[in-house]
């Protein structure tokens, strides 16, 4: 996610957006869902935050997982957590997880020519348990088993892919989650810092945060074999 104005380029006199980047998974399991996201923040190739939340709350069993824009994101959050108390308060229960995914979608697509925002929906009720709605940029709304935006997505299409499976319980779906996005930051400059997860089901939900020394690390982060005893050897 990117936050600040836009940087001017002189040799062309005209202005670029900073590039953005962030990654967002949400995958359901058998009576629910967890959604997970990075803690990095930049403009361009500034690190303006390591710990940031990008998993905004919009009803109590309802979590948006914001990339692109931080701005436009969290303005459609508080828009949408607004109009989801409306709409309880007529209703006299929450709203579906379906509903609160249209009301992202509708404001998404009817701004789409001025927000850059992809988002993810998710999250637990009793009529249809957990639920995963993808919403990028444009306001298409898709319903998944599993979702995954951002810049670092690109690196963990194929893997996501592979390991999902239908009828997870909540300890493989959270593992998934974790491992999902631990490898897209060893692999995305622009996707680091901490990952922060909640878990949606019947038992509401269940927030976990995992500090940078806790993240789990990829081969290729880690010293080869015997490298120092290697190297006293040499010398």
């Amino acid at each position: 996610m990117d936050l600040g104005p836009c940087v001017s380029t002189e040799a062309t006199g005209k202005s670029q957006a900073p590039h953005t980047g962030t990654t967002i998974v949400a995958v359901s399991f058998d009576g629910g869902v967890v959604l997970g996201a990075d803690g990095r923040v930049s403009t361009g190739t500034y690190i303006s935050n390591r710990a940031s939340n990008k998993i905004q709350q919009l009803t109590d069993n309802v979590f948006l997982l914001r990339s692109g824009s931080a701005a436009d994101t969290q303005a459609i959050g508080d828009y949408v957590r607004y109009f989801a108390e409306q709409l309880a308060c007529e209703l006299g229960a929450p709203p579906s997880v379906a509903t609160v995914a249209k009301l992202v979608s509708t404001m998404n697509y009817q701004n789409k020519e001025m927000l850059m925002g992809a988002m993810i929906v998710a999250g637990y009720d009793e009529q249809q348990g957990g639920q995963v709605y993808g919403c990028p940029i444009g306001g298409t709304l898709v319903r998944e088993q599993w979702a995954v935006d951002g810049s670092g997505s690109t690196y963990i299409w194929a893997a996501l892919d592979d390991a999902f499976k239908e009828g997870m319980t909540r300890k493989e779906a959270e593992a998934l989650v974790v491992d999902a996005l631990s490898l897209a930051m060893a692999r995305d400059a622009s996707s680091g810092g901490i990952i922060r997860t909640v878990t949606l089901d019947k038992t509401g939900a269940h927030v976990r945060y995992i500090g940078g020394s806790d993240v789990p690390t990829w081969f290729e982060d880690l010293p080869a074999p015997n490298a120092a005893a290697a190297g006293m050897a040499v010398g």
